[in-house]
């Protein structure tokens, strides 16, 4: 039985990782921590009978009365690399969807769990769907490196691009010679209307009410395109994912970055 902490409880994320904890079998909720629903039952905040874990307000004592195993974090960028670092100080195995991660807090994450002897992920998606979709990605880009990545979030997301248009260029990158590409004369008439420049091509964030999570990359050549999309349209669509990380996470030692390090 793996003992899980579950940190941003209250959050959308967090509450369909608190039901997933507690309807497997192999998996003990014994920690819930989220400020804004302090002293409630993890169970009834989810919808589910009461199960006699009651929302903290202070991760680091949670996690030292607890016993945790692994913490898993659904929370905002400003408190994700704080909330991994006091959980690798207290031993407990970090699984992180919050995106926002540097290359330098990822890699001063990883020296602390190796010196620790314990491992972690933290992962931009979970989405088995969406990590295909870079994969497909970064196969094309082989053979067409004119791209360009669009991604779509709510309204209420906090950091652009997205930690998996991110990572999605990044795999892109490492296939593809970096070029400017484009007209060298182009002029944006309105900063930022081309996007961010990422290695010679673009990444454009679309930030709209009524969206979820969705992602594509369109490649053009001459006289033709290829576009890679994929849709989120449930959380709970990102669950398998997180269960899997939270089964695996028990095995490494040092911060793995991304899902598909588990995916063949």
């Amino acid at each position: 039985m793996i003992k899980v902490a579950v940190s941003g409880a209250g959050g959308r994320m967090g509450r369909e990782v608190v039901k997933m904890v507690l309807g497997d079998e192999e998996l003990q909720l014994v920690a819930a921590i989220d400020p804004g629903a302090q002293g409630m039952d993890a169970g009834r905040l989810v919808g589910a009978e009461p199960c006699g874990v009651i929302i903290a307000d202070d991760l680091s004592s949670a996690l030292l009365e607890s016993g945790a195993d692994v913490m898993v974090d659904f929370t905002v960028p400003q408190a994700a690399v704080q909330n991994t670092k006091i959980a690798i100080e207290s031993g407990v195995r970090p699984v992180v969807g919050t995106t926002g991660f540097t290359r330098d807090e990822i890699d001063m994450l990883d020296k602390l769990a190796k010196e620790r002897g314990i491992g972690g992920i933290i992962a931009p998606n979970f989405s088995i769907g969406a990590i295909l979709m870079m994969k497909f990605a970064a196969q094309a880009a082989k053979y067409f490196p004119h791209v360009e990545i669009i991604e779509y979030h709510g309204d209420q997301k906090l950091d652009a691009p997205s930690g998996t248009a991110v990572k999605t260029a990044e795999w892109i990158s490492a296939v593809r010679e970096e070029f400017r590409q484009g007209n060298p004369n182009e002029e944006e008439k309105i900063e930022g209307a081309r996007g961010g420049l990422y290695d010679g091509f673009r990444i454009h964030s679309v930030r709209l009410p009524g969206i979820f999570a969705q992602q594509e990359v369109i490649f053009g050549a001459f006289g033709q395109t290829l576009k890679i999309r994929h849709d989120s349209y449930d959380r709970a669509g990102y669950m398998p994912g997180v269960k899997t990380a939270v089964k695996k996470v028990m095995e490494l030692k040092g911060i793995v970055y991304g899902f598909e390090q588990f995916i063949d």
